[in-house]
């Protein structure tokens, strides 16, 4: 009885897309129901999982239906007066409505599209493209924020699980989306920028109780692996080299997915024994609380500013965030 958060990060071009959507693959093939969700700057996870340019480029945008998120997830929820009120880190609350995995909302039907994969289908969703006007500003910010609100909102069930392509940066750790997850899973390739990521989230994950495991991406031989062992120590989980399957895809010939390499297959197990090892660390008050710390801090350094309300008041102080709470009306 598994239901896992899961979180891909790492620096620009260090395979972290590519080795998500290939997780995804791979619970899809043993036929877990999936939610994927693209957070990345660099929209790329749904050509990663098959589509084509015109199929991904039709993809809804969660930052563009921000408010029909806002007005579902507020629900009958009487500390929240307004869908304007909401910030991405308001937490729920006693009637606030819930997302699940494997149900039909008027979120997913406005922001998610199912993915045909071999063994199964997925549903994914994507924040929706990022250009530079966007970076530092507030349509920046809210479409990382639908994201966050979505996982903050989330209850995923017995054998389910949500996969993040996450964006790496600073912006997940103001905004406390990195604390989202169960397991965050960091791709990183043997050089120095390849670990500096790692280090970035290390030092973030010690003070928040963040499960957090490095998979060595483009590993060649010994020295690459000796380097990743020396700089990352025990949280090296796997390494994954080169493979034929993944260029045949990157040029839009992907065989079947049971032609993986079995060396790539066997890390993907690694990878998901190590996410549901977590399930029996979960702590629903430490997750909420922890909502609820960030919800804090947002509403102290600019959300009572821009919403002109005291967003302390949206924190219900008797609600737990867990697998036995039901969604409101």
């Amino acid at each position: 009885m598994v239901n896992m958060k899961i979180a891909f990060v790492g620096k620009g071009g260090s395979g972290k897309t590519t080795l998500s959507s290939l997780f995804i693959r791979h619970l899809a093939a043993d036929g877990a129901p999936v939610v994927a969700v693209d957070a990345d700057i660099n929209q790329h996870l749904g050509a990663a999982l098959g589509l084509d340019e015109a199929e991904a480029a039709a993809l809804p945008a969660m930052g563009e239906n921000l408010r029909l998120i806002k007005d579902y997830l507020r629900g009958g929820n009487p500390r929240i007066a307004s869908a304007e009120t909401m910030i991405k880190t308001t937490p729920p609350g006693e009637g606030s409505r819930l997302l699940r995995v494997c149900e039909d909302n008027p979120v997913y039907d406005a922001c998610a599209r199912p993915v045909e994969l071999d063994g199964g289908t997925v549903r994914l969703m994507v924040t929706g493209s990022f250009t530079d006007a966007d970076l530092g500003v507030a349509c920046y910010h809210s479409k990382t924020g639908a994201v966050e609100l979505c996982l903050n909102h989330l209850v995923d069930g017995p054998d389910e699980y949500v996969v993040v392509d996450m964006t790496a940066g600073s912006d997940s750790f103001a905004s406390g989306m990195f604390t989202r997850f169960d397991m965050t899973f960091l791709v990183a390739e043997p050089t120095r920028k390849g670990v500096s990521v790692y280090r970035q989230y290390k030092e973030y994950a010690r003070d928040f109780g963040v499960a957090l495991r490095v998979v060595g991406n483009k590993v060649q031989g010994p020295d690459d692996l000796d380097f990743l062992r020396a700089e990352v120590g025990d949280d090296l989980l796997v390494t994954v080299g080169h493979s034929d399957w993944v260029r045949a895809m990157e040029k839009g010939r992907p065989p079947r997915f049971d032609r993986l390499e079995e060396s790539n297959r066997l890390a993907l197990r690694t990878l998901r024994a190590a996410a549901d090892a977590t399930y029996e660390l979960r702590d629903p008050e430490r997750y909420t609380k922890q909502m609820v710390h960030f919800h804090l801090k947002n509403a102290q350094s600019w959300g009572n500013e821009r919403t002109g309300a005291d967003l302390a008041a949206q924190v219900d102080p008797g609600f737990v965030l867990g697998g036995s709470v039901t969604a409101g009306a």
